[in-house]
C-alpha cells in the first residue's frame, strides 16, 4: 500500500530523516514513535506530500506519489491532526461533507454518509449533525476530526498525535472506539505519536525513530521480547513492563462475544490466578488465550490488546 524507500529529508545540513526505508501493508494500523525531534511527524508528513522529500521514494499503491496529482491524492488520504481544526464557523454535518462535495458527491449521499459516519462513533445524528464545534466537549469534537477524515472513504488515514491533547479518560475511550472501528473499516491508518503504551496498544506493527533512523520496526510482542539495540531498550523503559508480574489473567479478561464455540477451541485455555507474564509467550504465538474457570462454555477471553489497553490506563491512572 504505501513504500519508503531510502528517503530522506533535509534542512540545510540536518537531515529531518536519513535514509529511512519500510512497507506499510493494507488495512495496517503502523505507528511511528520515538523521542521528539526523531522525525515521525515529518516522516507521516511526506506520504501526503504536505512536506517534500529530498531524497529516496516513497510509493502509494506502487507508484511514486510525485506521479499523483497532489489535490487529488489527498482526498484519497485522510489526515487527523491532533489539534482537530473543525471550522468553527460550519456545521458538525457541513464540517463532515468538506471532502466529499469537493469530489462532487450528490447531496443524498453526503446526508446519507454523515449520518452513518456519525451513528458509527455513538454521536446521534439528530442531536450532532446542526450543532457547531463550540458545543460539543473535546472528545467529541476529535471523534468528529476522526470521521471528517474517513468522510470520502478514502483507502488510507495519517493520524498526528491526534489523542494527545486530552485528558485520560478521553484518551483511552477514543483509542478503544478507533480500535473497535478499525476492526469494521479496515483501513490503512499511519499513526504518529510519543506515548509507548499507545503504539503498543493501537499498533499492529511499530516504527521507532530517533534522529531520523529506523531504531527498529516490529509488532509489540517483538519489542517486548526482541529489542534490537539499548536505545530500543531504554524506550521501553517508560513502559512499566515489569508491571506484567503483577497483573492475573483474571484482571484483563473480557467477556466473548461474537466468538463461535469453534474458534474458542482453537485458543489455549489458563486459569484466571495466571500471571500475565508467565503467559505472555502464549499471547505471542495465539491470537488469544481464553480463560478457563471450570465452565462448559468458557465466558472470558484475553488478547494482546487487552493487555495494553490495561497497561496504558494502569500507568495513567485510569481504570
Amino acid at each position: 500500500m504505501i513504500e519508503f524507500e531510502t528517503v530522506s529529508k533535509i534542512y540545510g545540513d540536518k537531515k529531518a530523516v536519513d535514509d529511512v526505508s519500510f512497507k506499510i501493508n493494507k488495512g495496517e494500523f503502523f505507528v511511528l514513535i520515538g523521542p521528539s525531534g526523531c522525525g515521525k511527524t515529518t516522516t507521516l508528513k511526506m506520504i501526503n506530500r504536505l512536506i517534500n522529500l529530498s531524497e529516496g521514494f516513497i510509493y502509494f499503491n506502487d507508484k511514486p506519489i510525485s506521479d499523483y496529482d497532489v489535490s487529488k491524492m489527498r482526498w484519497d488520504i485522510g489526515y487527523v491532526l491532533q489539534q482537530i481544526a473543525l471550522f468553527p464557523h460550519m456545521t458538525i454535518k457541513e464540517n463532515i461533507a468538506q471532502v466529499p462535495e469537493m469530489k462532487k458527491w450528490k447531496k443524498k449521499d453526503i446526508a446519507d454518509r454523515v449520518d452513518e459516519l456519525l451513528n458509527m462513533v455513538g454521536l446521534d445524528p439528530e442531536t450532532y449533525r446542526d450543532r457547531y464545534p463550540s458545543e460539543l466537549s473535546g472528545g467529541q469534537q476529535q471523534r468528529i476530526g476522526v470521521i471528517r477524515a474517513l468522510a470520502s472513504d478514502p483507502p488510507v488515514v495519517l493520524m498526528d498525535e491526534p489523542f494527545s491533547a486530552l485528558d485520560p479518560i478521553s484518551r483511552k475511550n477514543l483509542q478503544d472506539d478507533l480500535l473497535e472501528l478499525q476492526t469494521k473499516i479496515k483501513k490503512t491508518i499511519v499513526f504518529v505519536t510519543h506515548d509507548i503504551e499507545e503504539a503498543m496498544k493501537m499498533g499492529d506493527r511499530i516504527c521507532l525513530l530517533n534522529q531520523g533512523r529506523v531504531e527498529q520496526i516490529g509488532t509489540p510482542d517483538e519489542f517486548i521480547h526482541h529489542p534490537k539495540n539499548e536505545f530500543v531498550k531504554s524506550f521501553l523503559g517508560n513502559m512499566d513492563v515489569h508491571v506484567l508480574k503483577q497483573i492475573q489473567l483474571g484482571d484483563i479478561a473480557q467477556p466473548i462475544t461474537e466468538v463461535s464455540i469453534g474458534e474458542i477451541n482453537q485458543f489455549p485455555k489458563v486459569k484466571p490466578t495466571e500471571t500475565i507474564d508467565h503467559i505472555y509467550g502464549l499471547l505471542a504465538e495465539h491470537e488469544a488465550i481464553v480463560m478457563d474457570k471450570g465452565e462448559e462454555v468458557p465466558s472470558h477471553i484475553v488478547t494482546r490488546k487487552y493487555v495494553f489497553s490495561y497497561l496504558a490506563g494502569k500507568n495513567r491512572g485510569v481504570s
